[in-house]
């Protein structure tokens, strides 16, 4: 059952005294109707038959791909990964981790910027071997529509994120700096 899996992962991996996010792998289908997987075992076997797709691997894949799919194939203990650019995995933190910032509401860099921030602050980014969530479609939201056809909205997403990396090098210093460089070198 996943909440009591998440439970004991908690529990084990000692998360109230632990810097920690446990990444959820995060996996998607186009069909609108879909008979979740029990396990594990049927995940994969429905991902190797086409009907289950990493998250976003079409349209998005920087997103997830530092989850490293491949390895949580045959994972069964938790695995660290490491922060790249646009990663944005849905986390499990303890409640006194940083906030979302307030700044990206709608559309864009939500969770990009708080695993950010997460990494700034030294999180472990760690990989839940048995577990997983499934994105299921739904018609594009209102923000995400207006992200796509609105030039000054992308705009002021864009200073919004340079403002955010000012202020990650205002509290983190010379080690915010990685993420300035990655975001150049886009």
């Amino acid at each position: 059952h996943p909440s009591y899996y998440r439970r004991n992962s908690i529990q084990q991996l000692e998360l109230p005294q632990r810097k920690a996010a446990l990444i959820v792998p995060a996996f998607e289908t186009l069909h609108y109707r879909l008979t979740f997987p029990k396990s594990k075992a049927e995940l994969l076997s429905m991902l190797d038959m086409g009907s289950l797709y990493t998250f976003r691997y079409h349209v998005w894949p920087k997103g997830h791909a530092p989850t490293d799919y491949a390895k949580w194939r045959t994972a069964t203990v938790p695995y660290r990964v490491a922060w790249q650019p646009d990663f944005e995995p849905y986390v499990v933190v303890r409640r006194d981790c940083p906030r979302y910032d307030q700044r990206f509401v709608g559309f864009g860099w939500n969770k990009v910027s708080h695993i950010m921030e997460l990494d700034a602050q030294e999180y472990e980014l760690l990989v839940l071997p048995n577990a997983f969530m499934i994105h299921m479609p739904h018609a594009p939201s209102f923000d995400i529509s207006k992200f796509r056809l609105s030039a000054g909205y992308r705009g002021c997403l864009q200073t919004l994120r340079e403002e955010f990396h000012q202020d990650l090098s205002r509290r983190y210093g010379a080690a915010a700096l990685k993420y300035l460089t990655a975001e150049r070198s886009l």
